[in-house]
């Protein structure tokens, strides 16, 4: 196959081209990099590719004769110091007031006035309900005037029988009824100390009350009897009290909740009214098991948690241990009060409750953040001047809050315990609040 002359001549042509554009472009390159080589070069000694820096001039940053020095690291400390190591306990545990009541009803009636409403802080002795009192006040002014009639029949034989030769005394009345005294005052106190029977001080009693009819001391009381006033006077007090009761009112302090009566309704007695509830001191009763029951005593500190009240803790103490053990899950109750003046805390919240079981007295002890492991030893650097120093320790016993240093650190000194996780011995370091 024979090829063009032109066609050849235009290949030649072509590659010619692409080669001069080649090597032009690599020397454009090439030039600046030997220009700053040149430069470079020529800059000590004082001509035209530089000018030498001063005399007392600071050399540039990243040059061999500048010393940099390390900036000191932040860090937060706290002081190794002696106290007492609690260790705690934990269980589950549910929130419950004693004073809780529902109250009732005493006397039947028309509801006159309701004050009592929904979620209602009342205090001692509030009026809460009243029922219409008519029909017991009448009944009490009935009673008074039968009273009164009874008395003034009474008095008016009292009288006539003044005016009348009183009877002689029987002979030897006034000695019996010296020594029946004597009698029952000897047994009224042996009755009260629990060494005399019920039995034999109602005999002794009676021997009593007959030597005082002898002797005409009970006269007016047995005339009183004779004309219905003692029962008259019985039956007023009783009146009375149920005159009181058409007024219901709140027996301590606290909440009222479910309402249950409404104004002008008619109720009998018995019916349940509202519940009172005091939620000024909450109790919860906690759970531990019985080979933790001797480490339990009343009077120790509890933190309680509340899932209400996220990250906050509330204080509390132990009341008192069941004598008792569940026989089924081998568990004791543990009673614990605690102060809720808020009112934050309602009866059946679940509590997280951490009861302080054990206290070790002057314990020399550090934060557990202070404490690290490196190389499967125990270590934590203190502060000494403005330098973190890396120290081994011997750790005693442990709390989720606090560790025992048996060696290693003494008392006073201060530990980091924020900003030492990629420490070294000998690191600045610079202590902020």
């Amino acid at each position: 196959m024979v090829i063009p002359k032109k066609v050849l001549t235009f290949i030649l042509v072509l590659a010619v081209l692409v080669a001069a554009g080649y090597f032009i472009g690599v020397k454009k390159i090439l030039q600046p990099k030997q220009n700053q080589s040149v430069g470079e070069t020529k800059a000590p000694s004082g001509t035209s590719g530089g000018t030498a820096p001063a005399a007392g001039a600071k050399s540039a940053p990243g040059t061999p004769d500048q010393k940099i020095e390390a900036t000191p690291l932040p860090v937060k400390v706290a002081t190794a110091q002696r106290g007492d190591l609690i260790m705690t306990l934990k269980s589950p545990g549910e929130a419950f007031t004693e004073r809780k009541i529902t109250i009732k009803a005493e006397v039947s009636g028309e509801v006159k006035n309701l004050y009592a409403a929904e979620g209602k802080h009342v205090r001692d002795n509030d009026l809460l309900l009243a029922i219409d009192d008519t029909r017991y006040r009448l009944n009490l002014e009935r009673l008074e005037a039968t009273r009164l009639k009874s008395l003034s029949e009474m008095f008016l034989e009292s009288q006539y029988a003044a005016s009348e030769q009183a009877a002689a005394v029987p002979a030897g009345a006034l000695d019996r009824l010296k020594a029946a005294q004597s009698d029952f005052e000897k047994a009224a106190i042996a009755y009260e100390k629990g060494v005399l029977a019920r039995d034999e001080y109602d005999k002794i009693r009676k021997v009593y009350e007959m030597a005082l009819i002898e002797a005409g001391r009970k006269k007016d009381e047995i005339m009183a009897t004779s004309k219905n006033l003692t029962q008259t006077e019985i039956d007023i007090k009783i009146a009375q009290i149920e005159l009181d009761k058409t007024r219901v009112r709140a027996p301590f302090v606290g909440i009222l909740t479910d309402v249950k009566v409404s104004p002008s309704e008619r109720i009998e007695a018995g019916r349940e009214l509202f519940t009172l509830v005091d939620l000024g001191r909450i109790k919860v009763k906690a759970k531990v098991l019985e080979s933790e029951i001797g480490k339990m005593k009343a009077g120790r500190e509890v933190d309680l948690r509340f899932s209400a009240y996220p990250g906050k803790v509330f204080k509390g103490t132990v009341e008192a241990v069941s004598p008792v053990v569940n026989a089924d899950d081998k568990t004791c109750s543990v009673f614990i009060t605690m102060s809720n003046p808020a009112e934050e805390i309602k009866p059946g919240m679940h509590a997280e409750v951490e009861i302080a079981a054990e206290i070790f007295s002057s314990r020399l002890l550090v934060p557990q953040e202070a404490v690290l492991v490196r190389g499967g030893r125990k270590l934590v650097f203190v502060v000494e001047g403005d330098l973190a120093k890396w120290r081994y320790v011997e750790i005693g016993l442990e709390n989720e809050r606090y560790a025992e240093i048996l060696d290693g650190v003494k008392d006073g000194e201060p530990v980091i315990v924020e900003g030492h996780f990629t420490l070294a011995h000998d690191a600045r370091v610079s202590v902020v609040k």
